[in-house]
């Protein structure tokens, strides 16, 4: 895994409405880290290798990797303990997986009951090897939350020192707004990509725009879509995208960050990768922006007909 280049521009950091919580522009989505199979020293030269890039944030999720990654990221973690002060952590909980490390799980499902979110959480803690997250999310909607037990759960984790930050992942915008009239809510995780407009389109956006709360993206890329998918709309839209990426002479993935991101609500994508010059292309995105004709292209062909 080579080195970033020395030259290469730090990635921003942007402040959330929720009393000051700063995220990296660009966040390192972890998700994958078992399947990476790296070695613990190769995965602490990976977070450093971030680091350096300015993507200082952390996105995990305690089922991630079989309920194992948040371990495998401690234990790298552990290898050099002071870099904890330089990152966010941001984790989520509320399902519950059938799995092997969890063998009173019957069933699949939602559980976002003031136990379950407070066991999770001192799961994760252990984990990672640290005493606080910077963030935590409810990880998807449950049709059993009650939002006054949730958030009398997170004013009790805040309280005890165990979480600074909440947030929720692919919540409506009725239901971030119910849970956020009772505790603050920092972000909205919810899926994007120019081949996933649906944000864009049903409030979700428009909602936390108006209430000064950025989400943060997951699949930007549209799990690689972009890169192989032989539909019709993928081949429009990554032929839009390719045609961009010449005329500013920048890499395809940049182009699409720098799409995302140029969104008023001031959306936080995710990376999904490993390799770090792939987090490099998308901490670049940061750098440059599109024109508007350009923008409103790559939207053309996402949508297959004139946007205005």
């Amino acid at each position: 895994m080579s080195a970033p280049q020395s030259s290469q521009p730090s990635c921003p950091a942007i402040t959330t409405r929720s009393e000051g919580l700063r995220l990296s522009r660009i966040v390192a989505g972890m998700w994958r880290m078992q399947q990476w199979q790296l070695t613990p020293q190769q995965r602490l030269r990976l977070i450093e290798q971030c680091l350096e890039l300015g993507v200082n944030s952390f996105d995990h999720a305690d089922i991630y990797g079989d309920y194992g990654v948040e371990a495998l990221f401690g234990e790298a973690l552990a290898l050099q303990p002071g870099l904890r002060q330089r990152m966010q952590l941001v984790s989520k909980c509320g399902i519950k997986l059938v799995n092997a490390a969890r063998p009173a799980h019957t069933i699949q499902h939602y559980d976002t009951s003031a136990s379950h979110i407070t066991t999770s959480v001192e799961q994760s803690l252990r984990q990672l090897g640290t005493d606080h997250l910077d963030l935590l999310l409810i990880h998807r909607p449950d049709p059993l939350m009650d939002f006054d037990q949730i958030a009398d759960t997170f004013h009790a984790l805040r309280q005890a020192g165990k979480v600074q930050h909440f947030g929720v992942s692919n919540f409506s915008r009725h239901q971030f707004e119910c849970l956020n009239r009772r505790i603050a809510l920092s972000t909205n995780q919810v899926e994007f990509s120019p081949l996933h407009l649906a944000p864009m389109f049903d409030e979700s956006f428009d909602g936390l725009q108006d209430l000064g709360v950025a989400p943060m993206i997951w699949s930007p890329l549209a799990g690689g879509r972009l890169f192989g998918s032989s539909d019709a709309a993928g081949v429009r839209v990554r032929d839009a995208i390719a045609q961009v990426a010449a005329e500013l002479q920048r890499p395809f993935a940049s182009v699409v960050f720098a799409w995302i991101m140029q969104l008023p609500s001031r959306p936080i994508p995710l990376t999904g990768s490993g390799r770090i010059e792939a987090i490099a292309e998308a901490a670049e995105a940061t750098q440059f922006s599109l024109s508007r004709s350009q923008w409103f292209g790559i939207l053309r062909a996402a949508r297959g007909h004139e946007v205005a």
